[in-house]
């Protein structure tokens, strides 16, 4: 999709639950959002995933310079207001990654967690950055593609196909839109206000990465009290692609540790399905005679079940419909017909599933069920 923000139409990807918690994934300089498909499948089965193309990178709008960390922090908040985000993961490779850490030091609270690799609070030496930046200026990006991709990625990846994905988003992208971001990672020094950051945070790293190697990782995970770090064997600077796998277990243990808090834990899932409104009604009507049964659904149904990763929500929002739908459980069907609008799972999925639950649950059932559904359908499609 694309939406207006400020002065330049951004292109984002979103994938995933609509009610489920927002995780932002922020590209390098010279590619875009494309970087991050190996762990988008898995990532959206339990989080609303947001890709924007940065600023002059892939589809969004290409501006003249000059660019810096804090232009680029405030069209992530001007994106995640235009979503109408309040609290995100965010997650960010390179140049990704330094805007995370400037959106996050002057919104701390809108950040649940950050996610920072290969990329640094400085990246020195500026001089560096603004010859490379007057270099492709006057002669084109084509003239750095070769030292670029093998900064990107080792030498027994140059030849792969994901290595010609990133060699082409490089070219694409606007020399003028490449050289101001350059110019902005060039000026950003951001030790002061990163030191600062209360947030939790895994920092990731390619043990190859030469732009920005693992000793620059262990001072960001130094600098950031409780931090992780990771790093990722036989990586260089976008592991994302080269290391896929690796990368998206490492995110993944992140977000979703083991845990044996299930009651905390089906509480957050309990919200992000049914609504923050519905739980709180329904919390607020517990009685001394129910308090353990809804304990005991929030920690075995939500906590122990709708938590599990074999799964992602839309499916599991579709069986418990049917299943609901099957047995004429007509009070819990209205319910989650309601949340279906939080998982993804659209009016003409459960038109087919009620279908299927005509055939093997029974005409009668799958009647009522759909008499039940285009009454809630009115409600919640107004």
């Amino acid at each position: 999709m694309f939406l207006r923000v400020k002065d330049i139409n951004i292109h984002v990807l979103i994938e995933g639950p609509p009610g489920a918690t927002p995780l932002v994934l922020l590209h390098s300089l010279g590619t875009n959002a494309h970087i991050w498909d190996p762990q988008v499948a898995e990532l959206s089965r339990s989080f609303r995933v947001i890709r924007p193309d940065l600023r002059g990178h892939g589809l969004t709008e290409a501006t003249d310079g000059p660019y810096s960390m804090a232009l680029l922090a405030d069209d992530l908040a001007s994106l995640l207001a235009a979503l109408q985000v309040k609290k995100a993961h965010i997650a960010g490779i390179s140049i990704g990654g330094m805007i995370a850490q400037a959106f996050a030091a002057n919104h701390q609270d809108q950040v649940a967690s950050l996610i920072l690799c290969d990329t640094a609070m400085a990246i020195p030496p500026a001089e560096n950055w603004t010859l490379r930046a007057a270099k492709v200026r006057a002669e084109g990006i084509g003239v750095i593609q070769e030292a670029v991709i093998a900064n990107w990625v080792t030498a027994g990846f140059i030849n792969a196909p994901e290595t010609a994905g990133l060699r082409a988003m490089l070219l694409r992208t606007p020399a003028e839109s490449y050289a101001a971001a350059c110019e902005a990672i060039a000026a950003a020094d951001l030790s002061a206000s990163t030191a600062t950051l209360k947030i939790p945070t895994l920092v990731l790293v390619g043990s190859e990465d030469k732009p920005t190697p693992v000793a620059f990782a262990q001072a960001l995970h130094a600098a950031i009290a409780g931090s992780s770090l990771v790093i990722i064997e036989g990586a260089a600077h976008i592991p994302s692609v080269e290391k896929p796998a690796e990368i998206t277990n490492a995110i993944v243990s992140f977000l979703r540790p083991s845990t044996t808090d299930y009651f905390e834990d089906g509480m957050n899932v309990r919200k992000q399905v049914l609504g923050e409104a519905h739980v709180a009604r329904a919390t607020a009507n517990i009685t001394d005679l129910d308090r353990d049964f809804q304990a005991f659904i929030t920690r075995t149904a939500w906590g122990s079940v709708w938590t599990r990763p074999g799964l992602d929500r839309r499916t599991r929002s579709l069986l418990t419909i049917a299943m609901l739908a099957s047995l004429g459980h007509e009070e819990e069907l209205k319910l989650h017909l309601r949340a279906s609008k939080n998982t993804g799972a659209t009016p003409a999925d459960i038109a087919e599933v009620l279908m299927q639950v005509a055939v093997y649950g029974g005409v009668p059932a799958a009647n009522s069920a759909f008499r039940t559904a285009k009454e809630i359908f009115k409600e919640i499609y107004p």
